[in-house]
């Protein structure tokens, strides 16, 4: 069953990647009127997650930003379809960085690298990062249930030199390149939400008191890793700029969960900024009432 649907759906996933960027986004805008507007997918999910952070808010303005949010939400959708055969040269017009001599700067020290972010903005075509740079790319995802899928995603993001890898995986592989004297730059999405039983650290996101995920800084100490912040802003539809912020050069040196902490607070700052940009369909607040004892 599994090639069956991939034989299927693959072939409309191609043509719509092959769409120039004019219709593209027209399609896009489709996507938006069913999504929003006949479906409401998830549309509850979104406005209760902005009322909870944003309890000053006006009905209206909550209202404005959930349709700004869908309009940016089907843009990600059509552009990770786009990464199938989108070109390097429109990749790099389109997905600029602001100081790239930061990421330089680390290669120049022999500083293997942690790079930070939350759902925010566009992270679908980060991967052109490594024309800029000599670390060896790798990014943490969770894998496909359809295995070809899974195959398909991690070829489109090889064609710029960036491994994927799971959670499992991650330390194994981290821990074989630097015992080979190799410098990789680590991409982590870090702002999901773990089990509320498993957690390790709690505290406040958006003002809520909340389970964060610590994996990236555990691997940033136990590996010596430099941490890195980017933030992602929209300059216009289908052009983004990204800015890398240093959170650590040297992890060892910082208390548990400050890096942690840097990194929520340095996300709140864009969401803050732009909430339109982030992805409000996933239930990050969902354990608020089930903090432990020992970190209430």
């Amino acid at each position: 069953m599994q090639l069956i649907a991939y034989i299927l759906v693959y072939p409309v996933l191609w043509i719509i990647s092959i769409l120039p960027f004019r219709l593209l986004y027209g399609f896009s805008d489709l996507i938006y009127l069913l999504m929003y507007r006949v479906f409401g997918y998830r549309k509850s999910v979104v406005k209760e997650n902005l009322r909870l952070v944003f309890p000053d808010k006006s009905e209206k303005e909550i209202a404005k930003i959930t349709s700004q949010f869908y309009h940016h939400f089907c843009d990600m959708m059509v552009e990770a379809l786009k990464s199938m055969t989108i070109s390097e040269a429109e990749l790099i017009k389109r997905y600029k960085f602001t100081n790239i001599e930061l990421i330089n700067n680390l290669e120049d020290k022999q500083r293997s690298v942690i790079l930070m972010c939350g759902h925010y903005g566009s992270w679908e075509w980060i991967f052109i990062l490594q024309k800029y740079v000599k670390h060896k790319g790798y990014a943490v995802y969770k894998r496909l249930a359809n295995k070809y899928f899974d195959k398909l995603v991690k070829q489109i993001r090889a064609r710029h030199n960036t491994f994927l890898i799971t959670t499992k995986e991650t330390f194994k592989v981290l821990y074989a390149a630097k015992q080979k004297g190799e410098l990789t730059i680590n991409g982590f999405v870090s702002d999901q939400s773990p089990k509320a039983h498993k957690a390790l650290y709690w505290n406040t996101f958006m003002g809520i008191n909340v389970p964060m995920y610590v994996g990236a800084e555990v691997l940033a100490k136990k590996l010596d890793m430099a941490v890195v912040f980017f933030s992602v802003k929209r300059i216009k539809r289908g052009y983004y700029e990204t800015t890398f912020k240093t959170i650590t050069e040297h992890p060892k040196e910082l208390k548990d969960y400050e890096i942690t902490d840097i990194f929520f607070k340095l996300l709140e700052e864009q969401i803050i900024e732009a909430p339109q940009f982030y992805l409000w369909t996933h239930k990050r607040w969902k354990h608020r009432d089930k903090v432990p004892a020992k970190f209430s």
